[in-house]
């Protein structure tokens, strides 16, 4: 692998991890000229399917829309970007899991939420103000209504 820093052509492996549940490997990485360190991740190469967006249009399936997203929704709350990184894996293997060429937008959408559900009710409440376009305050305050009956 080609060092980030220099460009040159062979790094040396120093430690090699399992991550994510074993579905990724986590390699440090030595360059040979320079001395720097870095992580790589290595993991196998699944097609997801094609997103449905709610105009019908259809577009490649975006991890980095799908980590943005969430990334937002947990700014500046207590979960750990590991707790994140896992709920992504978890919904890529759930929307390969459905078996499908072509996904919905709004299924993604309700995976998202019962991710973010799980990691923190305030990151949850953000993203369902987007995703469901809340309109004024009483939709909130019914939200979480809903989520506090749950509870």
């Amino acid at each position: 692998m080609r060092c980030p820093f220099c460009s040159f052509h062979d790094t040396k492996v120093i430690d090699s991890r399992l991550v994510a549940e074993g579905d990724q490997v986590r390699r440090r990485r030595e360059c040979q000229e320079c001395g720097e360190r870095f992580t790589t991740f290595e993991g196998a190469e699944l097609l997801m399917p094609r997103v449905i967006k709610g105009d019908g249009t259809r577009q490649p399936f975006d991890d980095q829309k799908l980590k943005s997203g969430i990334m937002r929704a947990v700014e500046k709350r207590p979960v750990s970007v590991e707790d994140v990184e896992k709920s992504i894996l978890k919904i890529q293997s759930q929307i390969r899991g459905l078996g499908e060429r072509e996904v919905s937008a709004q299924i993604i959408g309700e995976m998202v939420m019962d991710a973010l559900k799980k990691l923190d009710q305030v990151a949850f409440v953000r993203f369902a103000s987007v995703y469901r376009r809340f309109k004024d305050v009483s939709e909130f305050r019914e939200e979480i209504e809903r989520l506090e009956s749950k509870d």
